[in-house]
C-alpha cells in the first residue's frame, strides 16, 4: 500500500485540492475493495506542528504532523494563495521534510500556484513546470531557472509533477492514478467523476493580457501601439522606427520585458481579439480573421491553433452561445 501525504499548509490554501484529492483516492480504494482486492492507498492529511487554521473561510486540520511521517510515497502540495515569499516563510519547515522524503524515494506533486512554494524547494530547477496561466509572468520573473510551460495541463519529470490552473489538478490526479493503479482504474475514475481523461493543454483557457509590470517605458509604448492597431499589418521594423529603437535592441528589450518576441506579441494580441470575435455574435471565421488583420486563411488557422490548442471553428463551437443555440 502506498502512503499518500496531502499537505495542509499554513495560510490560505485550496480546500478543493485537498478534499478532491482525498475523495478521489478514497474512491480508488473503494473500487479496489469492491473487487475483493486490498486498498491501494493509505491517505493522510499532513501538517506542521503548531500550525493554525487556514485564513480562508473554511478550516481543515491535519491528521498527523510531519515528524510522525517517517516514510511516504507521494506528497501532494495544494495551491496556496498569497504572497509567495510570505507563503515560503510561513511553511519553510515543510521544505527539509519534502527534500528528505524525495531523496528517500517519494514523489512530489503540486497543484496550480502551489508551484510557487514547490519552486522554493529547488526540486523544479532545470525542470518543466506548469502553473495557472494567469501567474505565468510572475512565476518566470521569480524563477528564471525553471522551464515554465504555461500552455500545459501538467508536467512529469524525475518524480516531480505539476499541474496548471484550478481544476486541471484533476488531470494530474488521473495521470497519477493510472501510474499507480493502471489504466482501467483511471478510466473508471474519469467516468465516475466525469473528468476528461488525457487532456494535455490549458491553452484554450488562457486570456492574454500582456505583461506590463516591467519598467521599460519604450517597450510599454510599443505594446500599447500593437494593442491599439492589431487590425493592421504591423511589422517589427515599423515599431522599431516609430519608437526610435534599433531592431535588435527592440527585440532584446521586448523579450526581456514581456517574455514574448515582438512577433509573438503581435500574434497573441491578434488571436486574443479573434477569440473575442468568435465568442460573441454570428460572424464567420473569415470575417473575424479579416477584422484582426489576417488575410491568409491557412496562416490564421495555424497561428490560432498554435496559441489556443483549437481550430477557430472548434473554438467558436465551444464558446459561442448563439452558435450552440443555432446548432441545437
Amino acid at each position: 500500500m502506498k502512503h499518500i501525504s496531502i499537505l495542509i499548509p499554513r495560510g490560505n490554501f485550496s480546500l478543493v485540492n485537498v478534499d478532491g484529492t482525498h475523495q478521489i483516492l478514497s474512491q480508488v480504494n473503494k473500487f479496489s475493495c469492491e473487487k475483493g482486492l486490498p486498498p491501494f492507498f493509505n491517505i493522510q492529511l499532513v501538517g506542521l506542528e503548531g500550525s493554525g487554521p487556514p485564513s480562508g473561510p473554511i478550516s481543515v486540520s491535519p491528521e498527523i504532523t510531519i515528524d510522525k511521517v517517517q516514510k511516504t510515497d507521494l506528497i501532494f502540495v495544494p495551491a496556496i494563495f498569497g504572497d509567495p515569499l510570505e507563503i515560503a516563510a510561513l511553511n519553510r519547515d515543510f521544505i527539509p521534510w519534502i527534500l528528505q522524503q524525495y531523496k528517500s524515494g517519494a514523489e512530489v506533486a503540486t497543484y496550480c500556484v502551489g508551484a510557487f512554494f514547490m519552486a522554493q524547494t529547488g526540486l523544479l530547477n532545470g525542470k518543466q513546470c506548469a502553473t495557472h496561466w494567469a501567474e505565468a509572468a510572475n512565476f518566470r520573473a521569480m524563477f528564471p531557472q525553471i522551464d515554465l510551460v504555461d500552455d500545459m495541463i501538467m508536467t512529469a519529470e524525475d518524480g516531480v509533477y505539476t499541474s496548471g490552473g484550478a481544476y486541471s489538478y484533476l488531470n494530474l490526479l488521473l495521470y497519477l492514478i493510472e501510474k499507480y493503479t493502471g489504466r482501467e482504474m483511471a478510466i473508471l475514475i474519469s467516468k465516475t467523476f466525469m473528468i476528461d481523461i488525457d487532456k494535455h493543454s490549458q491553452s484554450p483557457f488562457i486570456i492574454f493580457e500582456g505583461q506590463k509590470t516591467h519598467e521599460d517605458e519604450p517597450v510599454k509604448k510599443a505594446q500599447e501601439y500593437i494593442e491599439e492597431n492589431y487590425m493592421e499589418k504591423i511589422t517589427v521594423d515599423e515599431i522599431a522606427e516609430k519608437f526610435a529603437l534599433g531592431r535588435r535592441s527592440l527585440e532584446r528589450r521586448f523579450k526581456k520585458a514581456t517574455s514574448n518576441t515582438v512577433s509573438e506579441y503581435i500574434q497573441r494580441v491578434k488571436i486574443e481579439a479573434a477569440k473575442k470575435g468568435l465568442e460573441t455574435g454570428m460572424l464567420n471565421v473569415n470575417q473575424v480573421m479579416y477584422d484582426v488583420g489576417y488575410s491568409d486563411t491557412k496562416a490564421f488557422r495555424h497561428t490560432f491553433k498554435k496559441i489556443t490548442g483549437l481550430t477557430p471553428v472548434e473554438y467558436r463551437n465551444r464558446y459561442n452561445r448563439e452558435m450552440q443555440a443555432s446548432v441545437a
